[in-house]
């Protein structure tokens, strides 16, 4: 098995925290208060972050490699800021999703400051076969990015500057406390999971297949990226986890008193086609394409109910080598969604037996 390490610092989150807020939906928070942060930005920062935001990865690799000591969120944007601009978005997209003939396509696009419809083609067939799937608008912000690479490197770094003065400033403030208690609690439970069961358990449900040939796996906890997980594969050998630490108990937004979690998991389960999924993963785990012909559905339908069910911590997920998956039912969060509603509607409840 490989080695165990570890990385904490809030610096993950400004990047995670802007990548949640443009895709809400994704996360179960609620689009209108994503939409209510995001209208704090100038609307010329607001605008072109809703751009960048529809190709622009979490940074795993920069943030890892920045400078001992850079920890929060001033000190990735000073990192940044040291960056010469042409260069920031090919550091920020620095990914082992980026085959040679992806990086050589980008590369070639940026020294020529324009692209044509077939290098378009070939970023969009590198990244499918990685698994990623862009919509041609989102190819297209990002063909122009690399085009303009120079502009657009001055254009996101102040664009984030005002992110992290208008919102992330305060909430750093309130997510620190939070961060350094899930590093103290995953520490411990590390100290008694084997890895496979420890990634399990902290990342609510993924497998990741291949363990046995790593050296190293480095665990980032996370407020904003629950109950989700990002990776990526720092060199050979070498992977980052940054998983979902919020307790069940808090919510993302601030004030809300209903559980999160317990909302999301009933309302994953109100629907009957995402019933019959949970049945027959509790026979045997399956692929989206085996559950679509049990269904008779589509896979991108089935799909998109297995991530409904993945959003609510019900199925287990088994990365399987290229872009294939393989779901699981999760037994164990079945049984806390009825312990959690119970607990949550308990003295209601008391009180109405007794009557």
């Amino acid at each position: 098995m490989p080695s165990l390490s570890w990385d904490e610092a809030t610096s993950y989150d400004l990047f995670v925290s802007l990548y949640v807020l443009h895709w809400p939906e994704r996360f179960g928070l609620r689009p209108s208060w994503a939409a209510g942060v995001r209208s704090r930005l100038p609307a010329v920062h607001r605008e072109f972050l809703e751009k960048a935001q529809t190709f622009l990865p979490v940074p795993l690799r920069w943030l890892y490699l920045l400078p001992a000591g850079a920890r929060n969120s001033a000190d990735a944007l000073t990192a940044l800021a040291q960056t010469p601009a042409a260069e920031r978005l090919a550091s920020l997209s620095n990914s082992s999703r980026i085959t040679p003939q992806l990086a050589a396509t980008l590369r070639n696009i940026s020294q020529r400051q324009f692209w044509t419809p077939a290098e378009l083609e070939v970023i969009r067939t590198e990244y499918q076969h990685e698994g990623l799937l862009f919509k041609p608008a989102a190819l297209q912000h990002l063909c122009d990015a690399w085009a303009h690479s120079a502009e657009f490197g001055e254009r996101f770094l102040q664009a984030l500057q005002v992110y992290q003065q208008v919102f992330y400033a305060e909430e750093e403030l309130r997510i620190g406390p939070a961060l350094a208690e899930c590093a103290r609690r995953a520490s411990e439970l590390a100290a008694r999971l084997p890895l496979p069961e420890l990634l399990s358990t902290l990342s609510r449900g993924v497998r990741f297949s291949g363990l046995d040939s790593l050296e190293e796996v480095v665990l980032v906890p996370s407020y904003w990226s629950t109950p989700l997980v990002f990776y990526d594969h720092l060199g050979p050998g070498r992977l980052l986890v940054l998983f979902g630490c919020r307790p069940e108990e808090q919510n993302l937004i601030p004030g809300e008193s209903v559980p999160g979690g317990l909302v999301g998991s009933l309302k994953a389960i109100a629907d009957p086609t995402r019933l019959a999924i949970l049945r027959y993963l509790g026979e045997e785990p399956l692929t989206p394409t085996e559950l679509a012909r049990r269904l008779r559905l589509r896979p991108p339908t089935v799909i998109h109910h297995l991530n409904a069910l993945r959003l609510a911590g019900l199925v287990e997920i088994t990365l399987l080598p290229g872009a294939e998956r393989r779901y699981a039912l999760r037994v164990e969060a079945i049984h806390a969604v009825l312990s959690g509603l119970e607990d949550y509607l308990g003295s209601s409840l008391e009180s109405r037996s007794q009557r």
